[in-house]
């Protein structure tokens, strides 16, 4: 996997938070939604370990969701951890 890749619902406020940081950085990212999907979500889950959205990876690397790509941010860590990736 390269790039980075977000799974994600419309309606869900974190997902939305996270999209915007990514945005900001105006870096590409494949987003998938999971809403009405139950496979997508499922592989998603299987994937993370985790049901809830949004699950973000960037290259093979699993993130987390939303407070962790923050967090990553704060700790001027996500700058090079996509640069990596892009």
């Amino acid at each position: 996997m390269s790039g980075i890749t977000i799974y994600s619902s419309a309606y869900c406020p974190f997902c939305i938070r996270a999209v915007r940081l990514l945005d900001s950085k105006q870096v590409p990212y494949q987003l998938i939604s999971v809403d009405g999907k139950p496979a997508v979500r499922r592989v998603m889950a299987e994937k993370a370990g985790r049901t809830s959205v949004p699950q973000i990876w960037i290259g093979e690397r699993h993130v987390g969701g939303c407070d962790e790509l923050y967090a990553l941010e704060r700790a001027g860590k996500l700058d090079p951890l996509i640069a990596e990736y892009q």
